[in-house]
């Protein structure tokens, strides 16, 4: 019999990289310097800011975006400084010190002008907004740090976007064709636009970051300072310890609970990676398939209720749909996303005969520790969540009852004797690094979501996210898989250079609007085949020059209403679908259309060429970065699978039956891609097994068919029990010498 081994509790050492910036906001660097000193009390009160303005505080929205962004300003410029370390260099952070105070000051002076400005230009007839020079100069100065700080924290991508659309509004318009045309608007009405309105920089989306998305992370903070983190990654070697190539599953699963802490998918890899990489690796996994299984368990942390990264934020705030609704349909389509990372895992284990005789050493002291500072907060949010309160509202109280928990925790402790129950205490310096923590980890979103205003009030006032609609429209030719296809593409061009939120907010100013058309079309499509005998209705019709129009009445075949379709006008089609599908249904398909695209938006982490996630692993595992990144991707396919999901089955506007019966039967459909990938299953598959396979999972698929559903999983399930008798008979594959 094979010696037991166990896996090593403590990883190497390992380089990890990261954005060049100054370690600021650590209190084991903080030193004698006053500096650091300020900077560190400034992002402590910074932090218990957010929580009060959110609860009790009652600024008006604009000055509560404009103090967030003033804030970040000034910790981005001291912390992603151009000029690398300090050391040694006073004049280094006196410039930027200089820089970051004058940036908020500007950003402080355009809110509190707000009514001025409003004063004088009421007092001018017939004239345009009326600037003075020191508006001029905070307007620019605004202008400039959104330029100049996204370009810092993110990259040039960002900044030229901006440039592009300013441009485009100001004179780039004029010149193009077709639907991209737009007129030349003045200066001081870009100016204006840009810094007061609602889509500019200090509205929807600054709310987005200033009301929710740093609240949240502070509060991934407190749970990562009271040892929240070391539960997950406990309880997952609790769960799947003693399964047959657990080290990954232990990955997959403190990934999926990591994503209620991190709201980036890279931080995810780096935080559990370091842990669960070299675990996999001494469990026998290949270098290559570990790293792509943490970065598309990490991925898929964003995808998990309640939290989802900060798309559900911007999801909620862009389609007035409840956040609560938005969380409860995600619950299924998440649990299918990590099911088939965890299919793909097991069949690599079975195929290279992996994780025999391994066991994974569980550490009780932090599962006990941290469990209730982990349940009972995050328990606390979801219910105050599913009750209505705003998110806000939820992670405040949330982060207020771990401290409470932290606190009992200790109390009860000291009667335990003996015991493994040793709760970490949050103290005055544990609640501080706890507040520094999610500071640091929000200045990113704080810094992009308002520079991302610009480009959002340039595509809402120059209308070319009508043309871009229309493009799609028109490529798609009504095709719903090549829409998501021309969107996913899209995604990954864009993610190259985005985060991921980034990526999918521009995406959804975009193409939400075309999609979620696309999939009304589908119920227009249905009433004119059967004929419309509302004149309000078809009298819309005769309109369009078609010779499908005369039929609008009568009805028609589905090729002739498609052909009807497509030669409406865009201005005419918009009219038509809110008479035609239930506003219900239109808020259903908008709510589908923004999960496809919040989805696809996640592919860049794992596909290559530029894969982030893929790539941070590799520098954990010590694979190759390329080759890490198609491991990665393969194992992801589920960000290409659900989506589609989203658009062809009630998966999100079905009842709970309906939906379980889509989950459960889609996971044989999702084993049979794996195996099919792998052309393996609980053992060799011979080649008569694969169209077995196809149809099987064609009929796993099949929305809502009992017959077909049964029969697809009758199919997979009969593959998979001949393999595994084919594996008795066979020799184990060798992992490959070389990686």
């Amino acid at each position: 019999m094979a010696e037991t081994t166990t896996a090593p509790d403590t990883p190497p050492e390992v380089e990890i990289a990261a954005p060049r910036r100054n370690n600021w906001l650590d209190l084991n660097s903080v030193g004698r310097s006053p500096l650091r000193w300020f900077i560190a009390i400034f992002a402590i009160c910074f932090g218990i800011w957010h929580i009060l303005t959110n609860i009790y505080l009652t600024e008006p929205g604009m000055w509560q975006n404009a103090i967030h962004f003033a804030g970040f300003a000034f910790l981005a410029a001291v912390i992603y400084s151009p000029f690398g370390n300090y050391a040694d260099k006073n004049w280094a952070i006196a410039i930027d010190v200089i820089y970051g105070l004058t940036v908020a000051a500007a950003t402080v002076w355009v809110a509190a002008n707000e009514t001025g400005l409003y004063n004088r230009t009421l007092a001018v007839t017939g004239q345009s907004w009326q600037f003075n020079p020191i508006d001029w100069i905070a307007g620019a100065v605004l202008i400039f740090a959104a330029l100049d700080l996204s370009r810092r924290v993110s990259g040039w991508v960002i900044p030229i976007l901006i440039i592009v659309s300013l441009s485009y509004i100001l004179f780039l318009g004029e010149y193009l064709p077709g639907v991209f045309r737009a007129a030349s608007l003045p200066l001081n009405d870009v100016l204006f636009r840009t810094l007061y309105n609602d889509e500019g920089m200090f509205g929807i989306l600054a709310r987005i970051s200033s009301t929710n998305i740093t609240l949240f992370m502070i509060f991934g903070g407190f749970l990562v300072a009271s040892g929240a983190s070391d539960f997950v990654i406990e309880i997952s070697k609790l769960v799947a310890g003693r399964i047959r190539g657990g080290a990954a599953f232990v990955a997959v699963l403190s990934s999926a609970l990591t994503g209620t802490i991190s709201g980036s998918a890279i931080a995810n890899t780096a935080s559990t990676g370091v842990i669960t990489i070299p675990l996999m690796k001494s469990n026998g996994f290949r270098a290559s398939f570990a790293a792509g299984v943490e970065a598309a368990a990490s991925t898929g942390g964003q995808l998990m209720p309640p939290i989802m990264g900060a798309g559900a934020f911007v999801m909620a705030s862009y389609t007035s749909i409840p956040y609560s609704t938005i969380v409860a349909v995600s619950i299924v389509p998440a649990f299918l996303y990590f099911l088939s990372v965890a299919f793909i895992v097991r069949i690599e284990a079975m195929k290279y005969s992996v994780g025999d005789d391994i066991s994974l050493k569980v550490d009780y002291g932090k599962l006990i520790s941290g469990g209730t500072t982990f349940v009972i907060p995050l328990t606390i949010m979801i219910y105050l969540l599913m009750t209505g309160v705003t998110p806000s509202y939820a992670a405040s109280w949330s982060i207020a009852s771990l401290v409470v928990i932290s606190w009992l925790n200790t109390i009860v402790s000291k009667f335990i004797k003996g015991s493994n129950f040793n709760p970490l205490f949050m103290g005055p310096k544990r609640i501080s690094e706890a507040f520094m923590n999610g500071i640091k980890a929000s200045i990113l979103t704080g810094i992009l979501l308002v520079s991302i205003g610009i480009m959002n009030n340039a595509i809402v006032t120059s209308g070319i996210g009508n043309g871009f609609s229309l493009m799609i429209a028109q490529w798609s030719q009504g095709s719903i898989l090549v829409a998501i296809a021309l969107i996913g593409l899209a995604s990954l061009v864009l993610g190259m250079g985005l985060p991921v939120t980034a990526a999918y907010i521009i995406l959804a100013i975009l193409c939400a609007p075309a999609l979620a058309g696309i999939l009304s079309d589908t119920i227009v499509v249905e009433k004119l085949m059967k004929g419309l005998t509302d004149p309000a209705q078809s009298s819309l019709f005769l309109l369009v020059d078609s010779p499908h129009a005369a039929k609008v009445t009568l009805g028609m075949a589905r090729e002739e209403a498609l052909e009807l379709l497509a030669a409406m006008p865009f201005e005419l089609i918009i009219t038509v679908r809110p008479l035609l599908v239930d506003p219900t249904v239109q808020v259903t398909f908008l709510l589908t259309a923004h999960l496809i695209i919040f989805w696809l938006s996640q592919d860049s982490n794992v596909t290559p060429p530029v894969c982030l996630a893929a790539f941070t692993a590799a520098g954990i595992a010590g694979s190759r970065p390329m080759a890490t990144g198609f491991q990665a991707w393969k194992i992801a396919k589920g960000l290409y699978i659900v989506p589609i999901m989203f658009a062809y089955t009630p998966l999100i506007s079905g009842s709970f039956f309906e939906v379980l019966q889509i989950g459960i039967f889609a996971l044989f459909g999702i084993y049979a891609i794996n195996a099919i990938i792998q052309y393996y299953a609980e053992g060799p598959l011979a080649l008569w097994h694969l169209p077995l396979l196809g149809l099987g999972m064609v009929g796993t698929f099949w929305p809502l068919n009992w017959t077909a559903n049964l029969g697809g999983a009758v199919l997979v399930i009969g593959v998979v029990i001949m393999s595994r008798r084919g594996r008795a008979g066979s020799t184990p594959l060798a992992l490959k010498a070389a990686d």
